[in-house]
Order: C-alpha cells, then sequence, then structure tokens
C-alpha cells in the first residue's frame, strides 16, 4: 500500500500542461458519462488482474499508481476547488478507494513473490491456491467497491450536492 500510495502522491504532484488536461478531461468525460458499477468494477479488474503477472504486474501496478496520480493532477488544473484536497485523502478517505488499495497492493505484491519465486527456481504449484485466493479477493473488492463508487456518485448527482465524483 505504501509504495502504491507513494507513487500515486508522485503522480498527482506532475506538471500537466492546459492542453494535456483539457485533452484528458474531454476523454475521461466521455468514459464516465455512460458508465455504471459494472463499467466501474470491469474497468478497475482490467487495472488489477494484469498485476498479478509476475515481475510485470509490479511495473505495471507501479505504472497505474503513477497514472492515477497524473489523472489527478490534470483533474485539480481544470478544477482549482479541488487544490485543497490532498491527493492521498481520495485513496484513503472513501471506501471504494480503499478498496482499490488493498486490491492493487495485494495483487502487486503477489507478482514480487512470484516472481521471487520464479528466480530462485521453487516450484509454484503450491502457491497457485493462494494465488487464485488472492485474485478471488482482489475481484470480491473491487466488486463492492465498484457498486459503492457507483452508488456514491449517484447520489451526489441525483442530489445535487457539490461534490465532485472520481
Amino acid at each position: 500500500m505504501g509504495l502504491f500510495s507513494a507513487v500515486f502522491q508522485v503522480g498527482s504532484m506532475s506538471q500537466v500542461t492546459e492542453e494535456d488536461a483539457k485533452t484528458f478531461m474531454d476523454e475521461f468525460e466521455k468514459l464516465v458519462e455512460k458508465i455504471d458499477a459494472m463499467g466501474i468494477f470491469l474497468h478497475n479488474s482490467s487495472i488489477s488482474l494484469p498485476m498479478f503477472i509476475p515481475g510485470f504486474g509490479v511495473a505495471w501496478g507501479l505504472f497505474s499508481a503513477w497514472s492515477t496520480g497524473f489523472a489527478f493532477a490534470a483533474i485539480v488544473l481544470i478544477t482549482p476547488e479541488l487544490r485543497q484536497v490532498p491527493p492521498l485523502a481520495i485513496l484513503f478517505l472513501s471506501p471504494f478507494g480503499l478498496m482499490e488499495l488493498t486490491a492493487y497492493s495485494l495483487a502487486t505484491s503477489r507478482s514480487f513473490i512470484l516472481i521471487i519465486l520464479i528466480t530462485k527456481k521453487i516450484n509454484l504449484k503450491p502457491f497457485l491456491k493462494p494465488t487464485l485466493i488472492e485474485i478471488g479477493i482482489s475481484i470480491g473488492l473491487l466488486s463492492a467497491g465498484g457498486y459503492l463508487e457507483y452508488y456514491m456518485i449517484k447520489l451526489v448527482q441525483d442530489e445535487g450536492l457539490a461534490l465532485p465524483s472520481f
């Protein structure tokens, strides 16, 4: 969790040009315009599952953390009111953020463990069941998180509250 959070923080401190921020926001708005709970779950799962790949998953996880932080930086540039929101608050103060962070951290750490086992030429068969259990836990967390995130977004939209949705 710590490494993902640190790389997310670095990404959120990236310098984003006005043009890049506008391009990002246009694409982001198109993406979330018709998204529902299943769409959020599928999106997050497509990010998380490759993180289980030995070795590659660590790099993918860190890239995902940085790019999510970079996206936050772009959103802040377009929405200056968010400058008061600490980037890590998005991860740690929202229930779905914690669920996603836990799932991503679980996947990335399993990738690291598997690559160590492979380099030490240790039989992976005994590690198959724990890996499958962790994949199941990640899918469960991302499913619950996706539905919770969607519910919270809809609540804000339906109630007309002036809270940002991520």
